[in-house]
């Protein structure tokens, strides 16, 4: 049985969704913010030395437990598990764009979209920096919407893990830097993916989520 440690309103999110969307039995744990830091607890450092989310444990049918952290490589693990369902073989896919939305998420488009986030709870200097940051997000922004614009997953015509990745910091960009409907491609593919039953049991199973 694989356990999500599972951290409220955050990225993580994105592991309920794809392991509804891969029929793997699992449990979660759920952890909420510190009120005032907005950080994690530190109780998850008791699952993972790094104490972030997500972390998932899976539980060997010999008892032993393979923890996996990293949100990327938790979705590699899950999509092997699943012998390769919604992995960059689907039938309809193409490998390449795959691999790269499975590290782009992350590797780019989150870094100015966090620093976006945190320069707006900074008083004075930071509202002014945000304004710096925003022509960053857009770039990422555009591309995105030229890419959705010419197919309907961001791997091809199929959904795949890539577009569960590419979730959350496209939601975090609606809800926060500038994502609108000027955007339609990318806003039609947002309504897209929150209308699928596995996205909806999600929500359900991991509690507040401010993004969707």
């Amino acid at each position: 049985m694989i356990t999500v440690h599972h951290l409220e309103n955050s990225r993580s999110q994105r592991v309920l969704w794809l392991l509804e969307e891969l029929g793997l039995p699992y449990d979660v744990k759920r952890y909420e913010r510190d009120p005032k830091t907005m950080l994690a607890p530190p109780e998850l450092k008791a699952v993972h030395p790094l104490g972030k989310s997500p972390v998932i444990v899976d539980e060997m049918p010999d008892g032993s437990k393979r923890t996996v952290a990293e949100t990327a490589a938790i979705m590699e693990y899950l999509v092997d598990k699943a012998n390769g369902e919604l992995g960059a073989d689907t039938v309809g896919a193409d490998p390449s764009l795959y691999r790269f939305y499975l590290h782009y998420a992350e590797g780019s488009m989150m870094p100015p979209l966090l620093l976006k986030l945190v320069l707006g709870k900074v008083p004075l200097f930071g509202k002014a920096a945000q304004k710096r940051i925003q022509p960053m997000v857009d770039v990422h922004l555009d591309f995105v919407e030229k890419e959705l614009a010419s197919r309907p997953w961001f791997a091809g015509e199929v959904m795949t893990a890539a577009d569960v990745m590419m979730s959350f910091p496209l939601e975090a960009a609606r809800n926060r830097a500038g994502l609108d409907q000027g955007r339609p491609a990318t806003i039609a593919w947002l309504a897209k993916i929150h209308a699928l039953p596995a996205y909806r049991a999600a929500l359900a199973r991991g509690g507040p989520y401010d993004y969707a």
